[in-house]
């Protein structure tokens, strides 16, 4: 997600700058170059020498005759973007009062002044997130641009957001943002059928692949929505859902304003009248299923000239057939093209798919991440043609 990506990681004096190695890690893991910078504050509660280990390059601890702030995050400085991580009220307060007085606030005016994006991500102790200066200081930065990354308020404390919701808001910022302006919304991971109060119809899908599509589209500049049965994400309005028919209704109230639909929720095909007490086991039971309606078919009705990009998963492993599984849907909904690939794949970090569109099919092999991000290049060409 970041290949290519330089990030001067700023630190300050939050307790929070323990995880700031894992965090380094993490940037450079997604493909990132990191260099850090960190307040005399921060040295007390994390040792340079540990982020100089996770970044695998020297450390800023002051500003000195070599301009260092300049030199990373000035005009043409070495920085594509300055993550602040964690942010202290303190140093929030500072940035919003251009008072440059420690080596991360210095860059952080010398970035702003540059034009080189800035994101940050606030930890804090509750009330100190809600004095109404802080508040302000963060609206004023936001106001000039600024990225930041929502806290997790929790226990008293306004803790710092996960490295996934970092890692995401550092890739818009640095990207160019094809899709800004643009809503899309996606269906991701298995829906499931009640039988009774305890048992359920589903299937194997976890839902990787739609997180990863939606996660890609975040980052190229889109407003995204996800729609699925799973966990809450910063980078996505997610609507929760657990049916075929709840994922229906929400899925359409969502595409009323959308520019692109993205349906790779694996919903299931049939469903069953479910029995409102727990059926005892151990007698012999006969289900009687009735198919759900196909989302797809009940969208583009709807919505005629959307742009809706399938998934189809195939059984055979036999390329040929898949693509003409994958045609046959296209043209029966009038889709933007198809994301075939071999239901073997359900669940795995990795996969083999087939983008199949009119009258080309493209193979991809790799991370389902790094397919995500092939399927938003492809929606930002639609969306810009």
């Amino acid at each position: 997600m970041l290949e290519g990506v330089n990030v001067a990681l700023g630190v300050t004096g939050s307790i929070a700058a323990v995880k700031t190695v894992e965090l380094a890690h993490e940037l450079r893991r997604q493909g990132a170059d990191v260099r850090g910078v960190m307040t005399a504050s921060a040295q007390g509660i994390i040792h340079p020498w540990a982020v100089e280990f996770a970044t695998d390059t020297d450390i800023v601890t002051e500003i000195t005759g070599s301009v260092e702030h300049v030199e990373l995050c000035g005009y043409d400085g070495w920085a594509d973007v300055f993550l602040i991580a964690p942010a202290t009220a303190n140093t929030v307060g500072k940035i919003a009062g251009a008072v440059d007085d420690t080596p991360v606030t210095t860059c952080a005016t010398t970035a702003l002044g540059a034009d080189t994006p800035v994101v940050i991500a606030p930890a804090m102790h509750e009330p100190m997130y809600d004095h109404p200066g802080v508040l302000e200081a963060i609206d004023t930065v936001a106001e000039w641009g600024v990225d930041f990354v929502d806290p997790r308020v929790e226990e008293g404390k306004a803790k710092i957001a996960s490295e996934e919701a970092i890692v995401a808001d550092v890739a818009r910022a640095a990207g160019d943002r094809p899709l800004e302006g643009s809503h899309v919304v996606v269906t991701s991971g298995a829906t499931s059928e009640p039988i009774d109060p305890v048992r359920v119809l589903t299937n194997r899908a976890s839902g990787t692949m739609g997180r990863a599509v939606a996660k890609a589209c975040y980052a190229r500049g889109a407003d995204v929505t996800l729609v699925h049965d799973g966990p809450d994400v910063s980078y996505a309005d997610v609507c929760q859902v657990e049916s075929a028919d709840e994922m229906l209704e929400a899925t359409q109230t969502a595409c009323e304003m959308a520019d692109t639909l993205v349906s790779a929720a694996a919903i299931g095909d049939y469903t069953v009248d479910a029995s409102d007490g727990k059926i005892r086991s151990g007698q012999q039971l006969t289900l009687e299923l009735e198919p759900t309606p196909k989302l797809i078919d009940e969208i583009r009705e709807r919505h005629p000239d959307l742009p809706i990009v399938g998934f189809k998963a195939e059984t055979s492993g036999d390329e040929s057939a898949m693509i003409e599984q994958a045609r046959k849907t296209l043209e029966r909904t009038n889709l933007a093209f198809v994301i075939a690939n071999d239901a073997s794949v359900m669940g795995e970090s990795t996969t083999a798919a087939l983008l199949v569109h009119a009258d080309t099919a493209a193979r991809y092999e790799g991370t389902k991440a790094g397919l995500g991000g092939e399927i938003a290049d492809s929606i930002a060409a639609i969306v810009g043609e």
